[in-house]
């Protein structure tokens, strides 16, 4: 059932006619998804009331989300601060950055994946916030695949990176002021924090049910039904597959030169059933990428079609597409070595999955039920804690 009551933070901020902030000299870290339930963009909502934004904050994809996966974020504008640049240290503000503003608006789509990095950038501004005394203001948002469903372990140590930044399973489930005040909690950050909660969203609501309007987060992520998929199929960036990138269906195909689409959609197919995956079809596809992995050349491949999004296990989705990847395509399938989000090791799925076990099982011969079992304690812990900080 669609419903018509869901509001945004930015919704009752205006409504409020952003008393919190006026006369303060502002800070606003977003990107095209900061927009209230007429379409209406931040930055313009508050020039309109007077409000002056002092230092524009860009996140991995620019301010207008227009960049590719790990392309360095530059701009001309004097007020406009890269948090995406050539190497890790471009990830955090500078203090000096911070310390001339009296508050930071913070509005951005999550969706609800540990290693979509906007969640990541939002620790470290409130990590250096906390030390300029900087004031953060989180405008929410439901998470478009829901509040309910978690999957995956946490973080091992000696495996955080951009896409590890947070103590967190790999599908979280939750909104980012709710990780906002998770990460302030959990992680120990002493910083003033005020979240502006959504109105009208239940935790078993996905994006389709909320009647709001999707606007891209980033560039391949042009669907609600991609958020859908991306917690399993965003570890094929950790191989070297295509993962749909540079293609219409970016995370809802894969494939390379080498893979025999039939082959692995009828492979997939029996194993789904064997370890019980609903609410998914496979088809075998051909696809030439225009861009990414594969420029230019026909690859065979498959494509993933979701029946029932409250039943698919996104994770196990992912993990078993592995498990059958591994198997046939036999030699050619090989693990991403190339630097990964800044990182050179450990390697890009290592770093994706918070350790080295789902790589380690795969060879051992382990299956996605096996590996998936073996982090479910730490999953239960992380939704015990998770709790606590649950806004919805």
């Amino acid at each position: 059932m669609t419903s018509r009551s869901v509001t945004c933070g930015i919704d009752q901020f205006q409504d409020d006619g952003f008393s919190a902030i006026r006369g303060c000299r502002v800070g606003l870290c977003c990107n095209p998804t900061a927009v209230d339930q007429r379409l209406r963009h931040l930055p313009g909502l508050l020039s309109d009331v007077g409000v002056e934004v002092a230092r524009f904050f860009a996140p991995e994809h620019g301010i207008d989300a227009r960049l590719q996966d790990m392309e360095t974020v530059v701009s001309n504008r004097s007020d406009v601060v890269s948090l995406y640049g050539s190497d890790e240290a471009s990830l955090r503000p500078d203090h000096s950055q911070l310390a001339d503003l009296d508050v930071i608006i913070f509005d951005i789509q999550d969706i609800g994946t540990r290693y979509y990095t906007y969640a990541a950038t939002l620790r470290y501004l409130l990590e250096v916030a906390a030390e300029t005394d900087t004031r953060i203001i989180v405008l929410d948002r439901p998470c478009p695949i829901g509040g309910v469903a978690v999957e995956g372990g946490t973080v091992h140590a000696g495996f955080e990176s951009f896409v590890g930044a947070l103590p967190v399973s790999v599908r979280h489930g939750m909104t980012m002021g709710e990780i906002a005040r998770f990460l302030v909690e959990v992680v120990a950050i002493d910083v003033d924090l005020e979240v502006i909660p959504c109105r009208g969203w239940r935790r078993e609501m996905l994006h389709a049910e909320t009647g709001l309007p999707w606007v891209a987060p980033s560039p391949n992520m042009p669907t609600a039904d991609t958020a859908l998929i991306y917690p399993g199929m965003c570890l094929l960036e950790g191989t070297n597959l295509s993962e749909g990138r540079g293609t219409t269906r970016p995370f809802h195909q894969l494939g390379a030169p080498w893979l025999a689409g039939d082959r692995l959609a009828a492979a997939v197919s029996i194993g789904a059933g064997e370890v019980g995956l609903q609410g998914v079809l496979f088809r075998p596809v051909h696809f030439t990428p225009v861009f990414h992995k594969y420029q230019g050349q026909l690859c065979g491949g498959i494509e993933v079609h979701v029946t029932d999004p409250h039943a698919l296990d996104a994770l196990l989705l992912g993990v078993l597409l592995l498990q059958h990847l591994y198997r046939v395509g036999g030699e050619q399938f090989s693990w991403r070595t190339e630097p990964y989000e800044f990182v050179a090791e450990p390697i890009a799925i290592d770093l994706l999955w918070g350790g080295s076990d789902l790589r380690e099982g795969l060879a051992a011969g382990a299956t996605a039920t096996d590996i998936l079992e073996a982090r479910n304690r730490e999953r239960d812990q992380f939704v015990a804690l998770r709790s606590d900080f649950l806004l919805y």
